[in-house]
């Protein structure tokens, strides 16, 4: 056993012995995932400690003074500048410290632990009418915690400012391991009683005071210039004439002077009126000069952003995806707030005339509907990731993401910053709170190799001159961290940054708080996550990373959108289990981790990294609601793939991944077969092929169902395009094939069936890759003879393996052309069916659960969509997952997780039905309705049999 090994159990042995149940966990499968967070840095703990109280915190920060060890505070783990990485321990709060403790509704404040995310806060305030001011684009995922650690802002900062403005007090633990609290007027003791305690804290705060007394006129002379000047320690609010707010002083120290463990904030009133504004330029500079004159009109927000990230979220998301913007290849989002709805839209309209007076616009508009605004605030919200990896295939990066000027400067700022940019032949795409000075930028720096770093260092330096220049600070709201502590010395005197180490030694002086960040800096380009790396051979092609899969995987930046607990349908395990490991973002790191060959050394054999994958359900929502199109459902594939290779595979992957084949046999017999599987004997073999007995398995069709069913979907006229019946269709259900086939004919679209070909889905599923090109090619083969029809398929999953894992793990250009002509049973209808085509008399009503690799990969093209068209009034889609996702939810070992995933949207929708019926295209997702049904006449339509013209729907077909 080694030293450090020895050393590592030593203090998880101690750290038991003072917090007995206290969960950490040590091994790379544990600290993997948080070696990263949000920036361009790796860095890997020893260990990891997911504390439930106060009284943990204070065992871990004992323990590790005892030992020597740092300790690093960490909430969302979305931090852009390295200050959530450390090498020591690193204290997760986000997974249990995640209690809203109080609301007061008359003092208009909240008292909540340091991992509550802020979409949680803001969700329980709102029931008063109240809101938590400062809303980071990262809203979903991003933790009080660590908002206060960095003293972040958000779109709405013109109006509300930094978090700091908002903190009545906080609950810290101090180096030594000593309850504290620090409110607006100093610091004392949390518990009164603790003589020792109350002696440490006084001890504490009298040193502090003396260090404020001492330098009076160097605080107020350089800090608190700006309103965005968060680079460094926020001493001011120490001065006498500020009286001495310890708490608003702590807020920006990035966890390097105490852990916070809980605050209380101070709330707003929700607005009661709002009208947004969507102002176009020619650029970037040419928005920026109109902010000063914006600013008079006394928004709540100015948001700004270059072409770049619309023409991506276009290119991932779909054309629809952003509308409402005005020509132009900058734009401006103006937010105006009030009391009165008709006098807030006034407002706008006279804003939008005084702009197109000033002559700079190219285009402005008032965004009328609620739908359209929450659609272009998607777009700015996911601006950091949009940016990390452009439409193009380019890489861009942090490090000089979080500068800020006064608004007044901005555009000077910009021009000259530009200018910097050309002079190192980078490229930077823009975006931020223009109204606030602050510019969030991504640079296409090559930290990968020496000459790139050496560039990057080198325009770091001289960019952080050029905005101490302009009279502006390095850091805006995302904190100094591993990425700009070394420059502090550039925007600061040496008296000031002496006063920045002293003000930390005597909270922490041992320096086991964050270190390497504020005081005592790493240089900036140490620890750099990138790194030249060989490329690896594997079967899929990866055709839009240019490294392959380690550029693939490398896609992952760490923003976290992952984390969301609503909103799209990412991430569906990890929204089951809040566990880091079971979101994308958790496997994507550790992927990373395997491809860098340090903490995980076996590769493809790695056992850690198939344990992060276990629990993906390769739903492929990632590959959409992931703003850099993380595709864990085929990383997983490709892994699978190559961790059996030439080894006994689990048993499911033999009996469920050779479903189609099984099926079809089945078929022959179907009649027998299903007897035996109802029976006991059926349990005993769900049991040998790793399939769990908790559910029922589907009965198979019979050959003769199927083959009746094909004769009369046969086209009695010229036949437009070809129905191509896929395997869960054949096996289970043909009656959709001839649902479909009558839909399509009244729509206008006659098919002629195809049947007797696969799509390979299964086998891609549990990663049985050689298989499933055999398959893949046999159907392009049999499909691409020369007809141009479009080819609709009725079952999403099988659609989307046609549309994307075919020609990506073939790489021909056969499968490309059958992949373009490919439709799903609403695609279909929504871009074939005759213009004057109207369905039969539909319910007001319905429940709609959409497959997930159909909500993923054909894009603006959705099923809740089609059926308001149609008339329906009243769409209510579980949004989220079904669980089962196709062999996922029938493995035995993954049954608990399904139904987690189901709770979450689908199984509350179906427990209240109220005679609604339930739509779902997808097998697994009417399986799944099946199973939660437990008896009730409940079953799943496919939107095919809603629209049949011979149904008597009422929920039967003939």
């Amino acid at each position: 056993m080694s030293t450090a090994t020895r050393d590592l159990a030593g203090l998880t042995a101690r750290i038991a012995e003072i917090a007995p149940g206290l969960r950490v966990e040590t091994g790379p499968g544990a600290t993997g995932p948080y070696a990263y967070d949000a920036s361009n840095y790796r860095v890997l703990p020893r260990a990891v400690a997911f504390p439930r109280t106060a009284d943990d915190v204070v065992a871990v920060l004992r323990a590790c003074r005892e030992a020597g060890v740092p300790v690093t505070a960490r909430g969302g783990g979305t931090s852009m500048a390295g200050n959530a990485v450390g090498l020591g321990v690193v204290l997760d709060f986000s997974r249990y410290m995640n209690r809203i403790l109080d609301i007061d509704e008359e003092a208009r404040t909240a008292r909540v632990e340091a991992g509550v995310v802020l979409d949680a806060l803001r969700g329980a305030t709102a029931l008063h009418g109240l809101d938590f001011g400062p809303d980071p684009s990262s809203h979903s995922r991003c933790t009080l915690g660590g908002m206060i650690g960095n003293d972040a802002c958000g779109n709405r900062s013109v109006r509300d400012g930094r978090t700091s403005g908002h903190v009545e007090a906080l609950e810290i633990v101090t180096a030594d391991g000593v309850r504290a609290v620090a409110d607006r007027s100093g610091l004392r003791a949390a518990e009164p009683g603790d003589a020792e305690a109350v002696r440490r804290v006084a001890r504490l705060e009298s040193d502090l005071r003396r260090l404020v007394e001492d330098n009076l006129a160097l605080i107020r002379t350089e800090l608190g210039r700006i309103p965005r000047q968060v680079s460094g320690f926020q001493l001011q609010h120490l001065l006498p004439e500020n009286g001495f707010d310890m708490a608003r002083a702590l807020v920006g120290t990035e966890g390097t002077c105490a852990v916070v463990t809980a605050a209380t904030v101070r709330l707003v009133a929700t607005a009661q009126a709002s009208a947004l504004l969507t102002l176009g330029y020619e650029d970037v500079v040419e928005a920026a000069e109109d902010v000063p004159e914006i600013l008079r009109w006394s928004p709540s927000a100015v948001e700004g952003m270059d072409e770049a990230i619309v023409a991506t979220m276009r290119a991932r998301r779909g054309p629809d995806s952003v509308t409402g913007l005005p020509e132009g290849r900058a734009w401006l989002y103006v937010e105006l707030e009030g009391d009165d709805q008709a006098v807030v839209h006034a407002r706008a309209a006279e804003l939008l005339d005084a702009l197109k007076a000033r002559g700079r616009m190219t285009g402005g508009r008032v965004v009328e509907t609620p739908a359209e605004r929450r659609s272009l605030w998607r777009v700015r919200e996911d601006g950091a990731g949009l940016a990390a990896r452009l439409v193009d295939g380019g890489e861009s990066w942090p490090g000089w993401e979080d500068a800020a000027v006064a608004p007044e400067n901005l555009a000077a700022y910009l021009r000259d910053f530009r200018k910097l940019l050309a002079s190192h032949q980078l490229t930077g795409v823009l975006y931020g709170h223009f109204g606030a000075g602050c510019v969030h930028v991504r640079i296409d720096f090559d930290p990968a190799t020496e000459a790139g770093r050496t560039v990057m260092r080198r325009f770091l330096t001289e960019a952080a001159a050029l905005v101490v220049e302009h009279g502006g600070t390095l850091s805006g709201e995302h904190g100094d961290g591993r990425a700009r502590s070394e420059l502090l010395e550039v925007m600061y005197s040496h008296r000031m940054i002496g006063l920045f180490a002293a003000f930390k030694r005597i909270f922490d002086p041992d320096g086991l708080l964050n270190p390497g960040v504020i005081v005592d800096p790493a240089p900036l380009d140490a620890d750099l996550a990138l790194r030249e790396l060989p490329l690896l051979d594997t079967t899929f092609g990866f055709p839009h990373d240019e490294d392959g899969f380690a550029g693939a995987v490398r896609r992952c930046v760490g923003v976290g959108r992952c984390r969301s607990d609503a909103g799209g349908v990412m991430c569906p395990s990890y929204r089951a289990t809040g566990e880091e490991n079971d979101s994308t973002r958790g496997r994507a790191r550790m992927l990373q981790e395997m491809v860098r060959g340090e903490a995980v050394q076996d590769g493809w054999r790695s056992t850690e990294v198939k344990d992060a994958l276990d629990l993906c359900l390769s739903c492929k929502a990632c590959s959409s609601d992931c703003p850099v199109g993380v595709d864990m459902a085929t990383y997983k594939a490709e892994f699978l793939h190559q961790h059996y290779k030439g080894r006994l595979r689990p048993r499911s992957h033999y009996s469920l991944g050779w479903l189609p084949r099984t099926s079809a046999l089945a078929g022959y017999a179907a009649r027998p077969v299903n007897a035996l599987l109802r029976g006991p004997l059926g349990k005993l073999l769900a049991r040998l092929g790793g399939v769990t007995t908790k559910r029922r398995i589907p009965a198979f069709a019979s050959r003769r169902a199927l083959r009746k069913t094909l004769r009369a979907a046969k086209a009695v006229e010229a036949a437009k395009a070809v129905l191509f019946v896929d395997s869960f269709t054949r096996a289970f259900r043909p009656e959709i094939a001839g649902a479909a086939s009558r839909v399509l004919a009244d729509a206008g679209v006659p098919c002629t069936p195809q049947d007797g070909l696969c799509c390979g889905l299964t086998w891609v599923s549990t990663g049985q890759l050689n298989i499933a090109r055999k398959i893949m090619t046999r159907t392009v083969d049999a499909l691409d003879n020369g007809d141009d029809r479009p080819i609709i398929v009725a079952e999403p999953s099988c659609a989307a393996a046609l549309k994307r894992d075919v020609p990506e793990l073939l790489g021909t250009e056969a499968a490309r052309r059958v992949a373009d002509r490919v439709h799903t049973f609403t695609g279909a209808l929504t871009d074939l069916a005759d213009q004057d085509w109207s369905p039969p008399p539909l319910p007001e009503n319905v429940v709609l659960q959409t497959h997930c690799h159909e909500y993923a990969t054909f894009k603006g093209r959705r099923p809740a969509d089609l059926l308001r068209r149609l008339g329906v009034r009243g769409v209510d889609e579980a949004e989220g997952c079904c669980g089962l996702a196709g062999n996922f939810g029938f493995e035995a070992e993954h049954y608990d997780t399904s139904i987690a995933v189901a709770e979450l949207a689908l199984k509350p929708r179906i427990d209240h039905l109220d005679g609604r019926p339930v739509v779902a295209d997808g097998f697994s997702c009417a399986t799944q309705i099946d199973h939660l049904a437990d008896g009730r006449d409940i079953r799943a339509l496919h939107l095919a049999e809603l629209l049949d013209p011979a149904a008597d729907h009422t929920g039967e077909t003939p």
